[in-house]
């Protein structure tokens, strides 16, 4: 895996949180050390978080974009049940598969706007996870208008046997012909079925940076930059934040190409998702015997 670093500009107002919530994390980390064996584990089960919330955005912004097509056939036929219409769900079968029950609440043109995906008890998904439980979208108006915002609830929504909790908001930060969102966890939440887990909230604005001449997210590739807060059952503190802009196109299951360092207690660790093959590698480094390849889920 080649490497490539570059550190791009970010936004006054996010570079200012950022640097805040480091140094109050500097002030009180825990000075405990860890083990290259706990640093490994911490941080492929981080790396996991981040892929699961990119999952959960990506699945919030493939609602918005069908949205658009399901208003429009609400005013074409006023009445109609949308929700049971799987076919104007393009976007999000292409992202989840056919296996969820999609419902639309109010069936019409107006906002706000709720679609409901339910997995049941169990739904394997397009890209081999099996999840069940169920995710709620609500949108304030349609999402592609700046201003927007976006709940995203998610409701005994368990993936691979790893339970997710947690509330996104997505707004619409979109100015200049750029297309751009915030999204901030609140109440985040992961815990694998050993008991081992962790809660986290943080910041991250998402910037799209190739397909936005269509109405479809499949072409879609974003930059990540932002910051975020864990706090594990067993004491041990993380703190992460994106040194090089995480790229993260939606026809790929992981992160492409991008640093991001995390502070593990009081030691400082990076992991490099690489140059941009689309692939479940990345290279953590920093670690006392070397650095070591992880994979991702």
């Amino acid at each position: 895996m080649k490497m490539k670093f570059h550190v791009p500009g970010m936004a006054g107002l996010l570079v200012a949180s950022m640097l805040i919530f480091s140094c109050q994390k500097d002030n009180s980390s825990s000075s405990k050390p860890v083990s290259d064996e706990e640093v490994q584990a911490v941080s492929t089960e981080s790396a996991t978080a981040e892929t699961e919330d990119n999952d959960v955005t990506e699945i919030g912004l493939s609602g918005g974009s069908d949205l658009e097509t399901v208003v429009e056939a609400g005013r074409q036929n006023p009445g109609a049940n949308l929700g049971a219409r799987l076919d104007l769900f393009a976007d999000l079968k292409f992202k989840i598969g056919p296996c969820t029950k999609i419902t639309v609440s109010p069936n019409d043109s107006t906002f706000p706007k709720t679609i409901t995906i339910d997995y049941g008890d169990g739904c394997v998904c397009l890209d081999g996870k099996t999840r069940k439980g169920s995710i709620a979208l609500t949108f304030s108006a349609p999402l592609r208008q700046s201003g927007a915002t976006l709940s995203i609830s998610l409701n005994g929504y368990v993936v691979n046997k790893v339970s997710i909790e947690g509330t996104r908001t997505l707004t619409n930060l979109s100015s200049g012909g750029v297309r751009k969102y915030s999204v901030q966890v609140e109440g985040g939440k992961i815990t694998w079925p050993n008991g081992r887990g962790f809660s986290w909230s943080g910041l991250k604005v998402v910037t799209q940076i190739q397909g936005s001449d269509t109405k479809t997210i499949r072409d879609d590739v974003y930059s990540l930059e932002g910051h975020s807060e864990i706090k594990y059952n067993n004491g041990i503190t993380v703190t992460k934040n994106v040194e090089s802009p995480l790229i993260k196109p939606v026809a790929c299951r992981w992160i492409t190409q991008g640093i991001l360092s995390i502070r593990i207690n009081n030691s400082n660790f990076t992991i490099d998702f690489g140059a941009g093959d689309c692939d479940n590698k990345a290279i953590l480094k920093g670690r006392a015997n070397g650095d070591i390849i992880i994979t991702l889920p």
